[in-house]
């Protein structure tokens, strides 16, 4: 991300898990805050680079790049209002019958 990344609103811990249980512990934390919230997720995963920005992608909400220059452990995505919702089970689908 270019220019400085704002301060989180919340930070998700996902230290250790790979991405199908950190996305798991994403969807969870997040449930319930306002659109707008920038959220920080913290993650040990080499697949996080890839995997957080196309989860963003297949939502809706925005993905603002990793945090400081020299960090690829922390991510920042901002959260949008009409985000596309995920299965809570397996949030890397989408909720409903196309799910």
């Amino acid at each position: 991300m270019t220019g400085r990344t704002p301060p989180a609103d919340l930070t998700v811990d996902g230290t250790g898990l790979l991405c199908v249980t950190l996305l798991l512990r994403l969807r969870q934390e997040i449930d319930g805050a306002e659109p707008g919230t920038v959220v920080h997720v913290v993650t040990t995963d080499p697949a996080a680079p890839l995997d957080l920005p196309a989860w963003c992608h297949m939502t809706g909400h925005q993905y603002l790049g990793a945090v400081g220059a020299e960090s690829h452990t922390v991510h920042a995505l901002r959260l949008t209002a009409g985000a596309r919702a995920t299965r809570p089970d397996a949030p890397w689908h989408r909720a409903g019958p196309q799910g």
